[in-house]
Order: C-alpha cells, then structure tokens, then sequence
C-alpha cells in the first residue's frame, strides 16, 4: 500500500488514521473542508502531529470541488469524510445528503476514472437500527432508524454499485461506537469527562443501561489499515470486542477523573439504539482484527488526553 488520500483528514479518526499511516511509512494526503460542526481551530490541532510528519493538507469540499487531480496519485482512498451526528441528522437533511450521498457518489466517481486501486469506506453501526440482545453479523438485516443512519446505509449502497458495475476494489467498515483521544466535543464520552472534572451535570438520555460495544480510537484505525490490505468483504464490523451499559462507562470516567458525577436523566433520544454489539467473526478471520484496548484503559487514554487541555484547547 502506498500513495493513501484520506478525507476528514481533521477529524477524530482521520486524523488518528492520519497518524498511523505516516507513522509506517505511507505517503498520505488529507482533505478537509473544516466545517462548523464543531470549531475549526479543534479540526486544525487534530492535524498538527500528522503535518509534522509530513502530511499534506488539502482544503476542499467533496460536494463542490474538482476531485479528479485529488485522486490521480492514489493508489488507496480513505473516505471518512460526512456530516457526523445521529441526533442532530432529524433536522436539515439536505445537508447529510450533501456531504454523506452527493459528496460520496462524486468521489467514487473520481476514483473509477482515476483508477484508484482501493476505497475505503467508514460506515456506521447505525446502519443496522435499534437492535435487541445478540451479536449482529454483517449479513444481519439493515434497518437504519436515524437519517443518519439512513445516509451511511445508502452510502454502502452506491458503493456496491460501482463495485458491481465499475469494478472497485472497495469495503466498508462499520465502526460501533468509537471514542478515545479527540473525540468530538458533543459526544457523549467527550462531555462526560470535561463536566465531571468540573463538577457539572451530566445528562444522559434514557435509563442509562442501554449497551454499547465500545471501539478505542486505535483499534479502528488499525482495522482501517488492515482493511485496505486484505479487505475481501464488502464490510466488516469494527468493534471493541466487548459491551458495556452506559452506567457502566460512566463509572470508568468517574474512576479516571477521580470525581463522583452528578447525573440527570432526560428521555431517550430519537435515532440511538438501545442496543449494539458486533459479531467480529469476518474482521478477525480476514482482517487479523483483534482489539487490544479494553474500555477502562481507553477510558484512561482519553480522559488523561482532555484534562491535560488537548491539542484542541492548546490551539485555542
């Protein structure tokens, strides 16, 4: 593998992905359009270990800008870039079509004419919808229950049909539930950690014992890699390994921070699951995908990470 582009190079995990590929010697390209989501300046720091690596940043936005010199010396595409946020996708839809659909179909566009030997795709749990108790292969039924959830599912759709009809080398990796070291400032881990450790209310929408299979920063971007090479599949399941409720986390950040949280429950937000675990069976036998973070070390890693300021902060 060489010669890698990376879109939503800026963000939580483009930019830990960012990280590893020059790390191992990778010659990479980010892009970013550095939306308001959340404050650009964050977007900016997440980059500055990559850049003093060596990455090149290119500014621009999938949706609207000329894609195929981005992609001509590619020989393997990471598309992380799109409009995040399973809460906030019930209203303003266009603009999830925009930057999730329209800003995906014009890049696989670009790649097929580019001939890029590899897309990569990060797709979502969200895909599979509010799911009861059990592991869920990737052959299990997708029944997205958020728009996001819905763009992400259509996403590996448009996928399959230009690996069907154009011949693309492509997969698609649905990430459960990702946290770590600069994680997004409205997630839930996130906020958690800078309202405990100043001494806030937390709120956490439902009874708190819905059940996540968390997956540490490293750990998908390490399937992420591992995907690219020897990626079969059109998607993988990329998980901790391990559930946990939401309670239960909550007493991992407690423990870390060295603080008793306050917490407010509010009800349940339209879109999350009350449910997620993933059957890694397919991303262990053709990845070698085995996770090597358990959720109270990565924890650690993340609130160690925001109370030293994060690179964020600093830049602010």
């Amino acid at each position: 593998m060489n010669r890698c582009l990376v879109t939503g190079a800026a963000g939580f995990i483009g930019s830990h992905l960012c990280d590893a590929l020059l790390r191992a010697g990778y010659p990479t390209v980010g892009v970013d359009c550095f939306t308001d989501y959340y404050d650009p300046i964050r977007k900016r720091a997440n980059l500055e270990p990559a850049r003093s690596r060596g990455l090149r940043v290119v500014e621009a936005d999938l949706a609207t800008a000329s894609l195929d010199a981005l992609v001509a010396d590619a020989e393997v595409v990471f598309h992380l870039a799109g409009q995040p946020g399973v809460r906030t996708s019930w209203g303003g839809f266009e603009l999830y079509t925009t930057r999730n659909l329209v800003a995906t179909q014009r890049l696989l566009e670009a790649c097929t004419h580019g001939g890029v030997g590899r897309f990569v795709f990060a797709s979502s749990s969200s895909v599979y919808g509010g799911t009861a108790e059990g592991s869920l292969p990737e052959t299990a039924p997708r029944s997205p229950i958020s728009p996001y959830g819905l763009t992400k599912a259509a996403c590996e759709d448009l996928i399959d049909v230009y690996r069907r009809g154009r011949g693309l080398s492509a997969v698609s990796l649905r990430y459960f539930t990702v946290y770590g070291p600069r994680q997004r400032p409205e997630m839930a881990f996130a906020q958690f950690i800078d309202r405990i450790a100043e001494g806030v209310p937390i709120t956490v929408f439902g009874d708190g014992h819905q059940r996540r299979d968390f997956t540490y920063v490293g750990d998908a971007v390490a399937a992420t890699i591992a995907a690219a090479e020897h990626g079969e599949r059109p998607s993988y399941n990329v998980s901790g390994g391990e559930t946990a409720t939401l309670l239960e986390a909550i007493t991992e950040i407690e423990r870390a921070v060295g603080r008793t949280a306050t917490v407010r429950f509010a009800e349940a937000a339209r879109g999350d699951a009350r449910h997620t675990r993933a059957d890694l069976t397919a991303a262990v036998a053709d990845l070698g995908y085995r996770p090597t973070m358990g959720l109270a070390d990565g924890i650690a890693q993340q609130v160690g990470y925001s109370l030293r300021g994060g690179l964020g902060r600093m830049a602010a």
